[in-house]
């Protein structure tokens, strides 16, 4: 078949939720084993023929080369294992031409695609159809960069729920308990003008007013003051985040406007008299921001603060950690020096870090009763990973699947996590500086902590990837640019879908059934040690065949569920009877009936699932 974009039929799927994205339910080498069916108004820009794929685990392998608005795929022509590579547009870092090396000197020439989820691509194809292809992906992968807008914003599927209507501000500050005699609502920031990276809805002291709150926005960094993230139901205590303050060069300048808020939000917790002020970085970074204006509270004028510095590295090291780590588990691995090789990227040691940050702040809240101030410079990385993860520990709420969507629309999209920099989202500066992996070092997190605790969280393994695999896509809105802003003049929530919509609407593939509600609703305090750790080897590895269990997670779990429901069905019927048996002995002339009762044979067999 050396020519076959006359004969290819692509069909759009008309069913909407039950259509299956990139990275969800695939264990094959690179991509799936089937065909994509293209999303509504997705559509192919170019094909190329006789391309051929150097797999690093296949060989060479030939197909057709096509590119849609959304995706780049490969669809194989011959028999191979592999069927079709598919990678969203939106995954791809950068693009680069590579010279001819065929030996028969036939006009080829090939294109390395480098990919945010640790794969690599080389295909070898005519001259002619490189720079097509070429032209393709720049345009379409790095919309930013050419004045064009995200697919999300052309994809027309419909869902049978809208992800959108999951968060509303007022509702989860109602949830945990405000307006208190302590904690009041402002829509000081209503048209982001006091912080525009803050969102609209703001909780702060209830003895603080509003020209106060503006004066205190001054003394922070990109005018990120303290507002509430979180209130403890039963002891008040408080978390809450901000930036680091603007001390002034050298850590001279007094901030007393700064200083009112942070004693309102200390006697705002009437059970403790003392606050703590969690700095995320090392010591030595927050006062070499001193030289730039910013730097870190100075304790003696800040009465009954205690100052804690939590050691996490800034994003450049995260970003160091990473590279370090495809380094090592892409395209091969080295099973002789895996250990060391892995110790060497220092991922585990960074992600330990971070848990251990979110343990203290979780054991400070809860158990000493004491309010939290959680920052690091801008309070947009490091801060929303400690504070986020501590709500994790402290509210059972966060670990069921909606909550859990919830926290991350509140602690990192409207808080301001730069998604569209930090993942380099349209655009084609691949040498981004700011390009850093920090919400994935937050997953990362939250699925160590599943492991230790795994009947404690709703979600599975599958919904945490999805997540991951979607933040790049761009096929929904959720994590589109930088800001709640940003996303309000693009007007995201009506012009795209939400990734919520997709996952909400299939929400029992992404259920965990081993799940215990009523078991696990005090506060988790998982082990902070590297030996407690994994590297989780279904993400980063998935891409290795070799590396592949021959029973898929999705699978396993259906199998759990399938016994659970057995089981509880069971429970249920063996309840009934005790129901039936109770009221029999209590009732009149029982006890001459009471000898003849007799248990029904096998009802504790469990039949195989």
């Amino acid at each position: 078949m050396a020519n076959r974009e006359s004969d290819i039929t692509i069909t759009n799927d008309e069913s909407g939720d039950e259509h299956d994205s990139f990275g969800e339910d695939n264990n094959s080498t690179f991509g799936t084993s089937e065909i994509p069916a293209l999303y509504e108004n997705e559509s192919i820009v170019c094909s190329a023929s006789d391309v051929n794929l150097h797999c690093l685990y296949s060989g060479r392998v030939n197909g057709v080369l096509h590119v849609t608005k959304y995706r780049l795929y490969f669809e194989v022509t011959k028999d191979y294992d592999m069927k079709t590579v598919d990678i969203p547009l939106g995954n791809i870092t950068k693009v680069d031409k590579i010279g001819s090396s065929n030996k028969q000197k036939q006009d080829v020439s090939g294109l390395e695609i480098i990919c945010k989820d640790m794969r690599n691509f080389k295909f070898a194809l005519k001259h002619e159809s490189k720079k097509k292809v070429f032209d393709a992906i720049q345009t379409y992968a790095f919309p930013i960069s050419n004045g064009k807008s995200f697919f999300a914003f052309d994809n027309g599927t419909e869902y049978r729920v809208n992800g959108w209507d999951v968060y509303d501000a007022a509702k989860e500050m109602q949830r945990l308990g405000l307006p208190t005699d302590c904690w009041r609502l402002t829509e000081l920031n209503k048209d982001y003008r006091l912080c525009d990276t803050y969102p609209a809805v703001l909780a702060v002291p209830h003895q603080i007013s509003d020209e106060e709150v503006q004066k205190c926005a001054t003394c922070r960094s990109k005018s990120r003051f303290p507002v509430l993230s979180w209130l403890h139901p039963s002891n008040n205590a408080s978390i809450t985040r901000c930036s680091q303050p603007n001390v002034g060069v050298g850590g001279v300048r007094r901030n007393k406007d700064d200083e009112k808020y942070i004693s309102a939000i200390l006697e705002a917790n009437l059970q403790c008299h003392k606050l703590f002020i969690m700095d995320a970085r090392p010591k030595i970074n927050a006062v070499a921001n001193q030289a730039k204006g910013g730097g870190y509270e100075d304790i003696e004028k800040y009465q009954n603060t205690e100052l804690v510095f939590l050691d996490i590295a800034n994003i450049h090291v995260m970003r160091d950690s990473l590279r370090k780590l495809k380094d090592m588990v892409y395209p091969s691995v080295d099973d002789a020096h895996f250990l060391s090789n892995l110790e060497s990227t220092k991922w585990l040691e960074y992600i330990k870090a971070i848990i251990a940050g979110a343990v203290r702040i979780a054991d400070t809240v809860d158990r000493c009763r004491t309010s939290c101030i959680v920052h690091c410079s801008d309070g947009w990385d490091r801060t929303p990973q400690l504070t986020a993860l501590a709500m994790i520990l402290l509210d059972p709420y966060y670990r069921t699947l909606v909550g859990f969507e919830v926290l991350i629309e509140k602690e990192w999209c409207s808080f301001g996590h730069k998604f569209g920099q930090r993942n380099g989202l349209g655009d084609k500066n691949h040498s981004d500086d700011q390009r850093s992996p920090i919400f994935l070092q937050f997953i990362d997190a939250v699925w160590q902590v599943t492991r230790q605790f795994p009947c404690a969280f709703e979600f599975n393994e599958h919904f945490l990837m999805t997540i991951l695999d979607h933040v790049n896509s761009c096929l929904f809105g959720t994590f589109l640019f930088n800001s709640e802003q940003d996303r309000v003049k693009g007007n995201v929530k009506d012009k795209t879908q939400s990734l919520w919509s997709h996952i909400n609407s299939k929400m029992e593939d992404y259920l965990n059934p081993l799940y215990a509600k009523l078991l696990h609703q005090h506060v988790l305090l998982p082990v902070a040690s590297v030996r407690q750790l994994r590297l989780w080897k279904s993400l980063y590895m998935r891409w290795n065949p070799r590396m592949q269990p021959q029973e898929s997670m999705e699978n396993i779990n259906k199998i759990l569920f399938a016994r659970v429901q057995q089981l509880r069905s069971m429970c249920e019927n063996l309840q009934s009877e005790l129901d039936a048996r109770a009221k029999i002995e209590v009732s009149p002339g029982a006890s001459e009936s009471r000898n003849s009762q007799t248990w029904p044979s096998g009802s504790g067999h469990v039949s195989p699932v």
